[in-house]
């Protein structure tokens, strides 16, 4: 039972779902208290249902289909031919759902690493499609997991695409883009299938020649692919443009224009030391005791509460119900200077070099008592953004980046916290 006595210390909601508020337990300790019934009743239920019997319904008629077609015996061969084909689509749609569930939301925010990624596991597939029939023991598994990719490259190919088109529409015209860029497609395709035509008479029984030229042609559809991508200039802010933009600014008191930026921006997964960012995320994940709590929110007046663990190599980030795109914008560059400063050099910096070294020399050293150094840590990295971040925030305008939006790939968590008002002089 909820104990309506007691003052909530704050209240916390994901997206439209119902919120929960935080209270202090005698202990010290925070209880969350969900408000409102958790159950999402029996609409969502039915709708299960309605899904799964269409599945079964359609599993039955690819049997009757291949049935006849007159594909072998009915007893066995039907049967096993409907099983492989049950496993394939099977193993696909499986591949969809947890790439879509676990990467979904990043898709956005690094378009251009995922369409790269989705040309390269293409070619993965191809290659295991066109092998398979050399394994005839190992058919039906080559086969399944060539869809398993294919069906990965479907969603992140599909999302990139649209969040590209989105870029290229710089006069709102987005269903015109699209229209245009699927009638290129659809024209190269055709070239291609003509290609293919007089190209397969010339390899049905060439091996050697067969290999050769997937080799050819997907070194030169993964160099085009590379130099497409690598092409795409994007004025929103992402996580690694903004890292460049940061660090760049750190040392030279330049803020690098998109122009410049996005040449820079990393293609593939870097092997750079780097604090990993949770970004909206919920209270209990992060904090278990008030007094943690009531110590992040002293002298904060932003619309982000940051919660540094140097043991774990995280960053974890908490937004107010307030916070706009700036807001998290700044949030992200509190995180980016912690990670500079155990990280990087911060000698020869053009801006607060002095300030800079000094944190950066008690940062480093070792402690006792590794949570009060955090803590100090994230409190003193405060005051140098409130320094630093107006000229910087100036000079992403200035230089043609958008603010009003950006790809930083926050989760949809928001908190109702008091902000303390800022003192002036």
């Amino acid at each position: 039972m909820t104990n309506l006595g007691v003052q909530p210390l704050c209240m916390e909601s994901y997206g439209s779902r119902s919120a929960q508020h935080y209270r202090a337990l005698p202990d010290g300790r925070l209880d969350c208290i969900p408000e409102g019934p958790q159950n999402r009743g029996f609409r969502s239920l039915r709708e299960i249902f309605m899904a799964f019997a269409s599945s079964i319904t359609g599993t039955l008629a690819t049997q009757a289909v291949l049935k006849g077609v007159g594909v072998g015996d009915e007893a066995s061969t039907v049967t096993a031919a409907t099983v492989t084909w049950i496993l394939k689509d099977g193993t696909g749609m499986l591949g969809r759902i947890l790439f879509a569930w676990s990467k979904g939301s990043k898709l956005d925010c690094d378009a251009k690493q995922w369409r790269l990624f989705a040309d390269v596991l293409n070619d993965m597939a191809i290659l295991m499609e066109i092998l398979a029939p050399a394994f005839p023991a190992c058919f039906t598994l080559i086969v399944c997991i060539s869809g398993f990719f294919k069906c990965i490259v479907g969603v992140a190919g599909g999302a990139t695409r649209a969040a590209l088109t989105m870029h290229q529409a710089r006069r709102d015209n987005m269903a015109d883009v699209s229209a245009k860029d699927g009638s290129q497609e659809t024209l190269v395709n055709l070239a291609g299938l003509f290609f293919s035509l007089l190209l397969i008479p010339l390899v049905a029984d060439n091996l050697r020649l067969t290999y050769s030229l997937y080799g050819l042609f997907t070194a030169l559809h993964l160099y085009a692919n590379y130099r497409a991508v690598r092409s795409v200039c994007m004025e929103t802010l992402n996580r690694a443009r903004l890292r460049l933009v940061l660090r760049h600014f750190l040392q030279r008191g330049k803020v690098l224009g998109p122009a410049l930026a996005n040449p820079q921006e990393p293609l593939v997964p870097g092997f750079q030391q780097e604090l990993r960012m949770n970004l909206g995320i919920p209270l209990h994940t992060v904090v278990s005791r008030v007094a943690d709590f009531q110590k992040a929110l002293e002298g904060n007046a932003t619309n982000h509460l940051i919660f540094f663990n140097r043991a774990a190599g995280t960053v974890s980030i908490l937004l107010h119900r307030l916070a706009g795109s700036v807001d998290v914008i700044k949030a992200c560059t509190h995180a980016f200077l912690l990670e500079v400063l155990l990280y990087q050099d911060v000698a020869m910096s053009a801006l607060e070099e002095e300030s800079l070294l000094d944190l950066q020399r008690r940062l480093r050293e070792d402690h006792s008592e590794p949570e009060n150094k955090d803590s100090t840590a994230i409190s003193e990295t405060h005051q140098l953004l409130d320094k630093i971040f107006p000229k910087f925030l100036a000079g992403l305008t200035a230089a043609g980046w958008v603010t009003d939006r950006n790809l930083l790939g926050p989760d949809e968590w928001r908190m109702d916290w008091t902000i303390p008002e800022k003192k002036t002089l």
